[in-house]
């Protein structure tokens, strides 16, 4: 894990606090690895995703890990998405992508989205593994086009699998615009992959 979080404030010598700081160790290695990668490939610098991350994580110890385990997610995500959006801020820079789809796309156990399938289909021949590449191509052309609050709101969507609420309050915005930002995307998506692969 990027750092090992202390739950400031509490009696360290508590069985409950323990348990407490073990549950929040273990919620943050559940989402370090696409954390990671959404950051680097909204900044396309691996150190300054580190950055975003390890900053992201301290926040939500520090101030929120007494709130319902459940809550965590959406908590984690917004922090996240602040802190990618300061980013863009401090750089003025539109879009930063991480070159490598088929990392971006990779699941970690079962976990994944749709273009997961898509970019994970196995490959039996030469031929199918050229065809491969040429789709991630030019996924990764589509992606690099969309603004960056199409781009967020696709990859929570799709790749971290969240509902349309939850990502409404991660990106603090209206669900209608959730949908709204999802629909362009997927709209490029399918203007550049063809209708008959994705529903």
């Amino acid at each position: 894990m990027l750092c090992s979080m202390t739950l400031h404030g509490h009696d360290e010598g508590c069985p409950a606090v323990h348990a407490r700081h073990d549950a929040l160790n273990r919620f943050l290695g559940s989402v370090e690895r696409r954390a990671l990668r959404m950051a680097e490939l909204a900044t396309r610098s691996r150190d300054d995703a580190l950055d975003i991350v390890q900053d992201s994580m301290i926040a939500l110890a520090e101030r929120y890990a007494d709130r319902p385990e459940a809550e965590w997610t959406p908590l984690f995500y917004r922090i996240l998405q602040t802190r990618i959006a300061s980013w863009h801020r401090q750089h003025n820079r539109r879009h930063r992508f991480l070159p490598l789809l088929g990392d971006l796309f990779s699941r970690d156990d079962d976990e994944g989205g749709e273009l997961a399938d898509i970019v994970a289909a196995d490959i039996a021949s030469p031929e199918q593994q050229l065809a491969a590449e040429q789709m991630g191509q030019r996924i990764e052309s589509v992606l690099r086009a969309l603004p960056l609050r199409q781009q967020q709101v696709f990859l929570l969507r799709h790749w971290e699998q969240l509902d349309v609420s939850t990502t409404a309050r991660i990106m603090k915005c209206s669900e209608g615009s959730v949908k709204t930002h999802l629909h362009r995307a997927m709209q490029r998506l399918r203007e550049a992959l063809g209708e008959e692969l994705l529903p």
